[in-house]
């Protein structure tokens, strides 16, 4: 039985609306879920704006949490009223990277051809079929998505704060927790105090780090983060790395983090970096960016420079795990959802991103 579902479909670059989709029943291992609520990333926005390049028209969204309310045969990791978790990144369990405990490097799904696995869409668009993106599209009311893109979580959580766990929360702590490996007593800097930088924050908190650096152009985003466990803020307005130098005597930060995908933020952090310390490239640039060091200053320094795709996760581990320090109060997934909306409200929710009056926007689907 087809169902229709309001959803967010971008038709051409910068030009996206809320619209009646038609989705197919899920086939062999796929599942249909009812979204209850949905993070407003900033990868949405690069792909509106072109800066990632994906078909067009597609269902946006690839952050959120939900209800499955419909499986097709051979599903056997959830079932009908359970609460999930989507992920962006598949996880087949055979390929190269997952046979090599690497799941956040797996090649099942295509990111950027909005299809499902097997190169089809379940999702029609005035009678023709049309991409989702990561082959979830979840700034939909209804998802119908592969299962191995399916993570259950337990009931008692909240479903919007469980939602920023797909993307923003899981990539940002899970830079320093897993990517990077924070290690207690440790100095940190994050540079970017967004969602994910937030994220990467709390995770370096998480792990012991101290001194605790956050920096930013923009002062209230620096409070904010003084707020999630920074203790020390620095303006980048005025000599970004001199004042982490001032501030961890003239050595340098054991573990810097970059979350916005500036080429130049990223030379303040490999910068910033101490002698043998470790540079974690997170943020995602424009394709034609680069990223230029000092080879020899690089032996010399014996510094590492390491690229974070989703955290480094293992999501079906990973995913209980944070919302683990959710539950004890490590992790603050309430105050990250600075401010929620209804999916007909999507346009002034990327306008405040754009403005940076929000942490995380989240799209409440209301069911």
């Amino acid at each position: 039985m087809t169902i229709k579902a309001k959803a967010v479909v971008l038709t051409a670059k910068n030009e996206y609306s809320v619209r009646e989709i038609e989705l197919d029943p899920p086939k062999d291992n796929e599942v249909r879920i009812r979204m209850a609520a949905t993070g407003l990333c900033m990868s949405d926005l690069s792909v509106i704006n072109g800066k990632l390049p994906m078909p067009m028209p597609i269902v946006l969204g690839h952050e959120g949490a939900g209800v499955v309310e419909e499986v097709g045969a051979n599903v056997t990791n959830v079932q009908v009223g359970d609460h999930v978790i989507t992920s962006f990144i598949p996880m087949c369990g055979t390929c190269h990277f997952c046979q090599h405990q690497e799941p956040w490097l797996c090649t099942a799904t295509d990111l950027f051809s909005g299809m499902q696995p097997d190169g089809t869409s379940r999702v029609k668009l005035d009678g023709e079929y049309i991409g989702s993106f990561a082959a979830l599209g979840n700034m939909a009311e209804q998802v119908v998505c592969p299962a191995m893109c399916v993570v259950p979580i337990k009931k008692k959580y909240s479903l919007s704060a469980a939602a920023l766990v797909g993307c923003g929360v899981m990539t940002g702590a899970g830079a320093a927790l897993n990517t990077a490996k924070v290690q207690p007593g440790s100095s940190a800097a994050v540079f970017g105090c967004g969602g994910v930088g937030l994220s990467a924050l709390q995770g370096a908190k998480i792990a012991g780090a101290n001194p605790l650096i956050a920096v930013d152009l923009n002062d209230a985003k620096l409070e904010a983060a003084r707020e999630f466990g920074a203790t020390h803020t620095v303006n980048a307005g005025k000599d970004p790395v001199a004042q982490i130098m001032e501030i961890t005597g003239g050595i340098g930060v054991d573990y810097a983090f970059e979350v916005i995908g500036i080429p130049e933020v990223a030379n303040q952090a490999y910068a910033a970096t101490r002698r043998g310390g470790t540079c974690c490239l997170v943020g995602a640039p424009d394709a034609a960016a680069e990223y230029k060091f000092s080879g020899l200053e690089m032996a010399l320094s014996a510094k590492k420079v390491c690229g974070c795709l989703y955290g480094s996760t293992n999501a079906k581990v990973d995913f209980e795990k944070l919302l683990g320090f959710y539950e004890t109060g490590q992790l603050d997934l309430d105050r990250m959802q600075s401010r929620t909306y209804k999916i007909e409200e999507v346009h002034q929710g990327f306008e405040d991103m754009v403005a940076g009056r929000n942490i995380r926007g989240v799209i409440l689907h209301g069911n």
